[in-house]
């Protein structure tokens, strides 16, 4: 459990490192940004140097901006996640306070996506081993928590919102570059880990009850449990069905490694759901 936990810590200080690469070497001098709250850092970072003569590092901005979102994070959505969550965002203004900032290419689009697919690692494997990049992540998972959201349009207002105050203040081809970044960003994450927001989770295994029990002692998600029999083997099972989110996933993944490694999961996108989606609904 001890050589996981650093594991993980040192995959988190990873994406950090990439997080931080793809800010100072490619879109800040460029003028290209980030989705999420690393772009509204760097918006404001833009701003107030260009516009108030106010010169303030991204990462410090970065770093003001997640303190309320990690205080939220801590009660409502759980100190493991949060913990790893801030370190990330920690080690993230860190590097980019270390790695200079410079333009590698005069060329914007080799910035726009060098520096997507590097931010999109960064996040992608962050997000894969249970912890995420802070910002509006952490507000994903408290909505995810609370109530069955619409997530995506936050991301998709934020990011519209950075896209076009880029194309007012600046160049307007600033904002397609920008636009570019997003979708490179997105595809990288998509590969790696899941940029859907809902999952749908079916596990054949042996050990129903004791699944079951993992599941509701650390999410607060319904299950459906239909009995099933092994083609080849002739063995009674049961084949536990349920609606997670991305977020969850690598929570699901550890439960059914500590309760039974023969288990069989088969993960798909879910486009929609009808009726209740928590198990205390």
């Amino acid at each position: 459990m001890f050589t996981v936990e650093i594991k993980r810590i040192l995959i988190v200080l990873f994406g950090a490192v990439l997080n931080a690469i793809s800010l100072n070497l490619f879109l800040i001098e460029a003028n290209v940004y980030a989705s999420g709250f690393t772009g509204v850092a760097q918006l404001l970072t833009s701003i107030l140097n260009d516009f108030v003569g106010l010169p303030v590092s991204t990462g410090i901005l970065l770093f003001l901006l997640n303190i309320p979102v990690a205080i939220l994070g801590w009660y409502k959505v759980g100190r493991g996640f949060t913990v790893y969550s801030a370190i990330s965002v920690a080690f993230t203004t860190l590097f980019l306070a270390l790695i200079p900032v410079q333009q590698l290419s005069g060329d914007i689009i080799l910035n726009a996506v060098f520096g997507g697919v590097l931010g999109g690692l960064g996040v992608g494997i962050t997000l894969k081993w249970g912890a995420s990049t802070g910002g509006l992540d952490i507000v994903a998972m408290v909505l995810s928590r609370m109530k069955d959201r619409p997530i995506g349009i936050y991301f998709l207002v934020l990011n519209s919102a950075i896209i076009a105050i880029a194309g007012i203040l600046y160049e307007p081809e600033n904002a397609l570059y920008t636009l570019l970044t997003l979708y490179v960003t997105t595809r990288v994450i998509d590969a790696i880990h899941t940029r859907h927001e809902k999952l749908t989770a079916m596990i054949i295994t042996s050990k129903a009850a004791d699944l079951e029990k993992a599941i509701h002692g650390r999410m607060v998600r319904g299950i459906t449990t239909l009995p099933a029999r092994g083609a080849f083997t002739q063995q009674d099972k049961n084949m536990l069905v349920m609606v997670i989110t991305r977020y969850e996933l690598y929570d699901l993944q550890h439960i059914i490694q500590d309760v039974d490694p023969q288990a069989f999961t088969n993960i798909v996108q879910t486009t929609g759901i009808f009726g209740f989606f928590r198990k205390d609904d």
